[in-house]
């Protein structure tokens, strides 16, 4: 016969709960991560999509894991992403607290500073916590969105 203890935390808004800070805010956006390398590229006019499903990081302020897939979709230039070091800088994300919106674009960032890429497309889908799915997507370069007149 054996015992298992199961443990809990449940979080429950009231109004006396911390307001989100501007170091929440920030969290993981600057912080040193692993390089990223890259070797030259011998083609052009071609698209190398890259999927990384176990992409792990934590909410900066509840401390609570977060999961997701990141999809990096880019036409390279001279330079293509090496994949084992592009593995190794998304396993440092793994005790990083970082917002889902700052990974993305963090992301987005670090590949355009390595590899300089055409375009770049980084989509970050995340798992369902609390009721709710995000979807976070940015892109280089910069699209153009037209504004709207309300």
């Amino acid at each position: 016969m054996f015992t298992v203890q199961l443990s809990f935390v449940v979080f429950v808004y009231t109004e006396s709960m911390p307001e989100y800070t501007e170091q929440h805010a920030k969290s993981g956006i600057d912080v040193e991560l692993p390089g990223i390398e890259c070797w030259p590229n011998q083609f052009s006019g071609y698209e190398i999509t890259i999927a990384a499903p176990e992409f792990t990081s934590i909410c900066p302020k509840t401390g609570l894991p977060d999961f997701g897939t990141i999809t990096v979709r880019y036409r390279p230039d001279k330079l293509c992403l090496e994949l084992k070091s592009l593995k190794g800088y998304f396993l440092a994300y793994r005790n990083l607290g970082i917002f889902y919106e700052n990974a993305v674009n963090r992301i987005l960032r670090d590949i355009v500073k390595t590899c300089q890429p055409l375009s770049v497309k980084v989509t970050g889908e995340f798992n369902t916590r609390g009721g709710i799915k995000s979807l976070i997507e940015a892109e280089y370069p910069t699209p153009s969105i037209p504004s709207s007149n309300r």
